[in-house]
């Protein structure tokens, strides 16, 4: 695989990446430890990632445990959560906070599902991107006469079917979620 196919594929495999994690983000029908990777708790002064600070757990479909290693600082990781995009109101009991989640109205699933479908798109605007400088870099060098006319189409269409490639795997990552998010 030469170097500039090999460049566009890591970078539509980082696009993907991201969309992934953007995914897990998104709270569907149950509670996934995953939610809480964002939050940042103010740890002496340092920002610092919740799960590097407690243990997460999902004991049932809709609760989250949240029991962290120094109880001192449970408060501030209560507040870190309450401060969050979750909307959830974590239950303290001195030693861990619990956090349940409520089933999701079918109104919010469909808003879930419009928030899946538009981050699904920016990724593949961006994987569109990473083609569309993929082929200008080719056209590039056939203008510069390092490549044929055939030898550039050649690589358009490997570029072609790269981008189609991930674009599928776009859709198979945004339907499981989809389907994810409806299950009731």
């Amino acid at each position: 695989m030469s170097d500039y196919l090999k460049a566009s594929e890591e970078k539509m495999q980082k696009s993907l990446s991201v969309l992934k994690n953007e995914l897990a983000a998104i709270r569907a029908g149950r509670a996934n430890p995953a939610l809480l990777d964002r939050i940042m708790v103010d740890y002496y002064g340092t920002p610092t990632p919740l799960n590097r600070l407690a243990t997460i757990t999902a004991p049932e479909p809709r609760v989250l445990v949240v029991q962290p290693w120094d109880v001192s600082k449970i408060s501030d990781i209560e507040k870190a959560i309450q401060k969050s995009d979750l909307g959830i109101n974590p239950v303290s009991d001195g030693k861990v906070l619990r956090l349940v989640f409520p089933e999701l109205t079918e109104e919010r699933r469909k808003e879930l599902v419009k928030l899946v479908h538009k981050k699904a798109e920016e990724a593949k605007v961006a994987v569109r991107q990473i083609r569309r400088d993929a082929n200008d870099a080719v056209k590039k060098m056939e203008k510069n006469g390092e490549i044929s006319e055939d030898e550039r189409k050649k690589r358009e269409e490997e570029i072609q079917k790269l981008t189609d490639k991930y674009i599928k795997e776009i859709d198979k990552v945004v339907e499981a979620k989809e389907k994810e998010i409806m299950e009731i």
